[in-house]
């Protein structure tokens, strides 16, 4: 089947059915909802079986409805109509919340329904349950809409009894007041509003946007009065609620220029002579069980900056020292890790000099991980991973995913930025030459199986999100229980040979070499895809290596496979 993904961006639910359907055989092509014009003009090139929207802003113009069939990717359950969906659903605390497949009418969110399912609700952000229930409960949906389709099953028309509109959720229905809402409220109002738009909030007399919201664990002076910012951690703020309180980590102050940034940097004079609590904003964790050491590292949206490289090559070290046999690198929840921390480089004084440091922090990083032969070291990627992110998991001797994983393993897209963290060893020791070069050229999402297949992945765990950091400790724990002397052995050996060969220090100087001209060299195009991505600029069109049907040469042909 021709299907257009018709999307406001290439986000993770695009991304996860971009990869699903083509894995499943279907022609795929992307288009971004520049414009009705523009988008009339893709319809007319691709001539599309289908139509797909799984995150679009506005409503599909009905002189392409009314002759293509167009399914509509909705955050909610059946009879939820409205732009704020998962919003309201975060906020009002529901127990239970779904996504619906529906059909494109007059009237938004009210066409017939092809397909629905329900998930329970966790105590998450909203970005977390998108990324995770949202993404996975519709792939599930879609391909159940699909069957329908090809089988003739009509769709069931949308009970007017059960439809509920709700319009998009206002800053002043989920404002905090800091005299009455407690800790848990709190947490709730800016969950509801992680990602975008965030939480409007006044810190030191100024307006600004709060995320990242964790509970605070420690001593809380009780004379202060509740919204108070009474401590320090990282990047992030502790504030006082009335019952307890809570760290911010990242916020965004209201001005036109403005980005998400860590808090302390955002208030850096203002929060000086705060104390420094050195645990208590916990991005970095090591555990030891029977034998494993566990690193943990939760950046906010995977993003790895300088500092934080550079306290993680710590960690990491610390833990190769250790008497764990087996190191498991496990990321976050969310993310394991997407590179480089570009908003701290579009914030910097010299962006082009912050990134420099940046590449060089993380390349330490990959490069500890590399040369540490005592230790079996496994990337357990419970979250997806992008640029960076996808070789400095690589380095690790083996790579366990989840199959609902994504990989954006290159960096082109960037503003044709080549790339480092030793991709140049790494891609093409486990996919081999050729297929490195396509990988590094296609520019495209990797799903789980297609990761495997090319060797970017080592093993592809049968677990959903809740269970798969347990099949992870048990398939850990039973590899450290066994000798792993020759394996070890070999691995070292392995090593020695490629450092005879071509030394590391090539691979890095040859790759640092042309990200110096990215970041000072005369081309600005990293540096304006940078700017464009940080302040959410919105695209002017759809890349050619999405949208196949604006492009000379076709896509990259599809692979069947039974989808679990």
């Amino acid at each position: 089947m021709r299907i257009l993904l018709l999307c406001h961006g290439f986000n993770s639910l695009t991304q996860r059915l971009h990869c699903d359907l083509r894995a499943a055989g279907h022609e795929v092509s992307v288009e971004f909802d520049v414009n009705d014009a523009v988008t009339a003009e893709a319809v007319s090139l691709f001539q599309p079986d289908l139509i797909l929207a799984p995150f679009l802003k506005r409503a599909i113009p009905a002189e392409i409805f009314e002759k293509t069939l167009c399914l509509i990717v909705h955050p909610g359950p059946v009879g939820d109509r409205g732009p704020s969906a998962l919003d309201w659903a975060v906020l009002e605390d529901e127990n239970e919340w779904g996504v619906t497949v529906l059909q494109a009418v007059k009237d938004l969110d009210a066409g017939p329904i092809w397909a629905h399912r329900s998930f329970p609700l966790r105590k998450a952000t909203k970005s977390s349950l998108y990324r995770h229930e949202v993404t996975d409960a519709a792939a599930s949906a879609v391909f159940e809409a699909l069957e329908k389709l090809e089988a003739g099953v009509q769709p069931e028309p949308l009970d007017p009894a059960c439809s509920r509109w709700r319009p998009t959720l206002k800053q002043s229905e989920r404002a905090i007041n800091w005299e009455t809402d407690t800790t848990a409220t709190v947490l709730q109002k800016i969950r509801s509003a992680d990602g975008m738009p965030g939480l409007l909030d006044n810190l030191f007399d100024e307006p600004v946007r709060l995320f990242d919201a964790r509970p605070f664990d420690g001593p809380i002076p009780s004379s202060l009065t509740p919204g108070t910012p009474f401590a320090r951690s990282g990047p992030a703020l502790a504030l006082k609620t009335t019952d307890g309180a809570l760290w911010i980590g990242h916020g965004k102050k209201t001005s036109e220029k403005s980005i998400k940034l860590p808090m302390t940097q955002i208030f850096e004079d203002e929060c000086v002579d705060l104390p420094e609590l050195a645990d208590g904003y916990k991005d970095i964790l090591f555990e030891i069980e029977n034998g494993v050491g566990y690193l943990h590292f939760d950046f906010y949206n995977g993003a790895m900056g300088t500092e934080a490289c550079r306290r993680l090559k710590a960690a990491f070290e610390k833990a190769a020292a250790s008497p764990a046999k087996v190191l498991v690198l496990m990321g976050g929840p969310d993310h394991w890790s997407n590179g480089l921390n570009l908003n701290l480089i579009e914030a910097a004084r010299s962006p082009a000099e912050e990134s420099w440091q940046n590449i060089r922090a993380i390349d330490d990083l990959a490069e500890a991980v590399i040369r540490t032969t005592g230790k079996w070291i496994i990337s357990g990627l419970r979250g997806n991973a992008g640029a960076g992110g996808v070789f400095l998991a690589r380095a690790a001797d083996a790579v366990w995913v989840r199959p609902q994983t994504i990989l954006n393993p290159h960096y082109k897209d960037m503003g044709n930025l080549y790339g480092s963290e030793y991709w140049t060893y790494l891609l093409p020791k486990y996919a081999g030459p050729d297929n490195a070069a396509r990988i590094s050229e296609a520019r495209l999402p990797m799903g789980a199986e297609e990761a495997l297949s090319l060797g970017l992945a080592d093993q592809v765990l049968r677990a959903d999100q809740k269970s798969f950091e347990a099949e992870i400790r048990e398939r850990a724990s039973a590899l450290a229980k066994t000798d792993l002397t020759d394996r070890l052995q070999q691995k070292a050996e392995t090593r020695q040979r490629d450092e005879a060969v071509k030394p590391l220090e090539a691979y890095r100087a040859a790759e640092l070499a042309k990200m110096r001209k990215n970041f000072f060299g005369f081309d600005p195009s990293y540096h304006v895809a940078r700017y464009n991505f940080v302040r959410k600029v919105v695209k002017s069109r759809t890349p050619r290596s999405l949208a196949h049907h604006r492009s000379a040469t076709p896509g990259p042909p599809a692979t069947r496979r039974v989808l679990s």
